[in-house]
């Protein structure tokens, strides 16, 4: 009898146990409130739920490591684009020559001597306050010069820095060199970019140029005027100029594709966004995807201003990305994109902000996690890799290069003769020296909104 009663009682203890030990393992962990444990935590449920590659995540790992290389450490191989932000870590947040100054440049090599050439000044920006513009030769910075072994750190220790000096000349085929001078420009802001647009008389072809430095929300409006314009001129061709375009708003692209798209129609299938289980797939016709951040210019006003076309030439590059990549690859089902340039950047994907709230009074960590796939209306997608353009063509092939809409810019002259053979100019004694690593942080994903 006493050996069945200790059995029982034996039987009893681990049953007891293991009762404890599963309600413990399905119960959440209470880390203490803003302790490391506390934000990674919430971390990994957040990209859980909406990570893309959440089925691949590691499991939560070591809690107690830092909140930014925790973050890292969820991340699938392939993805160049999740990131995550807190005030108290300026670190964390992306930082580009372009955000902090307003500019980009290339690198490249003539006659022995290395240059920074200056690619594109935005408009009121400090670079352009202070004289910069395109077509420039950096040969210093901060005393430094360009050579073979540095120009990689000194591009990175220029988008990091707060102000620099600059020796500048400017080439032109007629004069040579000018006299070098030093530029010094302190970071600062650089608000919405105006479109530059250009009427191009080539021959007895009307010719219709834009450039759009950034898809910002409310860019409808201005898109409208300069196709109304363009239309009024009775343009034939239409050149979109995005070679430094790094994206923005899924709204102000659909309003450009609206507009371009011959014989579309509102309930016409745009943008496919493809998320995990918890995402699902998300389908936006060209009026939902208007409508989810235009709210000031409708459907049918964008729809009016549609020039005579039936084909688009898109300048591209590896500056191309996100938003500016959704019009060459989302037009595709509806017309003829003939793409000019280099190979754009490959974000094909999209996201929205993920912040952490449960401080009261305190501001947390905010996550951007890839969330969707984006594919067209064929469901072709899947460019991470980078979208190959119709003509390959380096847009640098001598050391003077001119105006952005200038007729003889390298490829608006290649869009304006159309799609005849594209040749490097046997001249040409610049090499453009490429990064080992793609800096071109300005936009770092395509951020959508579905209320």
């Amino acid at each position: 009898m006493k050996k069945y009663h200790f059995i029982l009682k034996s039987f009893l203890l681990v049953f007891f146990a293991l009762a404890v030990s599963c309600q413990n393992d399905d119960e959440p962990v209470i880390y203490k409130e803003g302790s490391t444990e506390y934000v990674n935590s919430w971390m990994y449920g957040q990209m859980k739920k909406y990570y893309l590659w959440s089925e691949n995540m590691p499991d939560r790992t070591n809690l107690s490591l830092d909140s930014k290389e925790y973050f890292k450490k969820l991340l699938q191989a392939e993805d160049r684009f999740s990131y995550a932000t807190h005030l108290s870590s300026p670190e964390t947040f992306p930082k580009s020559i372009r955000s902090t100054y307003g500019f980009d440049m290339a690198v490249i090599e003539h006659e022995g001597q290395f240059y920074g050439i200056v690619l594109f000044v935005l408009s009121d920006s400090p670079a352009e306050r202070n004289g910069m513009k395109r077509g420039q030769l950096i040969k210093a910075i901060n005393g430094t010069v360009f050579n073979s072994q540095n120009f990689e750190s000194l591009y990175v220790a220029l988008a990091h820095s707060d102000q620099a000096k600059l020796q500048v000349t400017e080439y032109a085929s007629s004069s040579g060199f000018s006299a070098i001078k030093e530029i010094e420009i302190l970071r600062g802001f650089t608000f919405s970019q105006p479109i530059l647009h250009k009427l191009i008389l080539n021959n007895t072809e009307k010719t219709g140029y834009l450039s759009i430095p950034h898809f910002d929300v409310g860019l409808a409006s201005p898109l409208l005027q300069v196709f109304q314009d363009f239309k009024n001129q009775s343009v034939t061709k239409v050149i979109v100029d995005l070679r430094y375009n790094g994206g923005g708003d899924v709204s102000s692209a659909a309003a450009l594709s609206i507009i371009l798209a011959p014989g579309s129609k509102p309930d016409d299938l745009f943008i496919k966004f493809k998320g995990n289980k918890n995402g699902g797939l998300v389908n936006k016709s060209f009026k939902e995807a208007l409508e989810m951040n235009e709210t000031t210019v409708t459907y049918d006003a964008l729809r009016a201003a549609h020039p005579a076309i039936q084909e688009v030439y898109v300048l591209c590059g590896s500056r191309t990305a996100s938003a500016s990549e959704i019009i060459i690859n989302n037009l595709k089902p509806f017309m003829k994109v003939i793409t000019i340039g280099e190979k754009t950047v490959g974000k094909d994907v999209a996201g929205f902000a993920i912040e952490d709230t449960r401080i009261s009074g305190q501001q947390g960590w905010v996550l951007y996690p890839a969330i969707y796939k984006l594919f067209n209306a064929a469901d072709q997608g899947n460019y991470s890799m980078g979208i190959t353009p119709s003509v390959t063509l380096n847009e640098i092939q001598n050391l003077e290069i001119f105006p952005l809409a200038d007729p003889r810019e390298v490829l608006i002259q290649q869009a304006l003769n159309g799609m005849s053979a594209a040749k490097k100019s046997s001249s040409s004694s610049v090499q453009v020296i490429p990064f080992k690593v793609n800096y071109n942080d300005a936009d770092p994903l395509l951020k959508v909104n579905f209320n």
